[in-house]
């Protein structure tokens, strides 16, 4: 695995895919109830903005430090930034941005938990004894999707499992999310699952997408933003997230926060987003949205459950 998040925590990619991240745990808390977090790739946990890898790319200046000076965001951004900026380490200003697992983990209330995966032995250590202290924690060294076999269903009953790995080789990890969200619905049919993917070639994502509302999900909201045109296999030119089994609403909770950020990370050209459901609660799977990217499309979204 040469992977290393290191190199481009806090860049576009990952504000759009923690803010989300945001909304969702947000939306678990909404119910008194327990949840369990689930986490496939977990990585290190804490990332030096300042550090040897960030300093190489710099991928975060077109990220969370355009980010963190931002005058009249969306409520739920700022939520989210004050949760970036009050870490330790951040006392002095912006330092270090939090990974998945510790940006979660500092919104867990009591009773809750999360089951943490990182295959790579380095990257768990460092989560581990970055976690350690907290018993709500839990750190495996093991392959993710492996572990969801054992891992679902939780004894909360209720939860997210969030999917983002490297996508070192896309179209094969691609095979490995589908299966493993299959089997996995059928273990947990009424969990969240969200999955992060990078979008070069538009021709590469839609396979994918349309696998997605194939497998037993309920309802799938699709998230994207575009900060290059989707026709390069040479970059990452944007990124999404699938949510499976969304909240109902969750489509009005971001469509604010998408724009704000479509406007706060454009880079060469005006950033581009797409919100919409992509499957609905008792519907056949859609054909591809003829919506152009560069409009924000919202379908009408699913009846509220009663």
């Amino acid at each position: 695995m040469n992977y290393r998040h290191a190199y481009h925590a806090g860049n576009f990619a990952d504000v759009l895919k923690h803010t989300v991240l945001r909304a969702l745990i947000e939306s678990l808390q909404a119910k008194p109830a327990p949840f369990c977090y689930i986490d496939t790739h977990a990585g290190s946990g804490n990332y030096p903005l300042e550090g040897f890898e960030a300093r190489k790319t710099g991928e975060h200046k077109d990220g969370i430090t355009r980010l963190h000076p931002a005058e009249k965001v969306p409520a739920l951004l700022q939520r989210w930034r004050a949760g970036i900026l009050s870490g330790e380490g951040n006392e002095d200003g912006l330092k270090f941005y939090p990974g998945s697992p510790l940006q979660v983990a500092r919104l867990l209330r009591p009773n809750d938990s999360a089951q943490l995966c990182e295959l790579h032995a380095e990257e768990a250590a460092k989560l581990r004894q970055l976690l350690h202290r907290d018993p709500r924690l839990h750190v495996h060294q093991r392959d993710g999707y492996e572990a969801l076999k054992a891992l679902l269903p939780p004894k909360e009953k209720r939860g997210l499992v969030l999917i983002d790995p490297p996508y070192e080789a896309q179209e094969a990890e691609y095979k490995l999310i589908e299966h493993a969200l299959k089997t996995a619905l059928q273990r947990w049919p009424t969990g969240m699952y969200a999955v992060w993917y990078p979008i070069k070639l538009r021709s590469q994502v839609q396979p994918f997408l349309r696998g997605l509302q194939r497998i037993g999900a309920r309802r799938v909201l699709r998230v994207e933003l575009l900060v290059h045109p989707d026709d390069s296999p040479l970059r990452l030119n944007g990124s999404g997230m699938a949510i499976l089994n969304a909240p109902w609403n969750l489509d009005d909770v971001l469509r604010e926060p998408l724009r704000a950020l479509g406007s706060l990370l454009s880079q060469d050209r005006p950033a581009e987003t797409r919100l919409d459901w992509i499957l609905q609660e008792g519907a056949e799977p859609p054909a591809p949205s003829p919506l152009p990217a560069s409009r924000l499309a919202t379908r009408e979204r699913p009846p509220r459950p009663r």
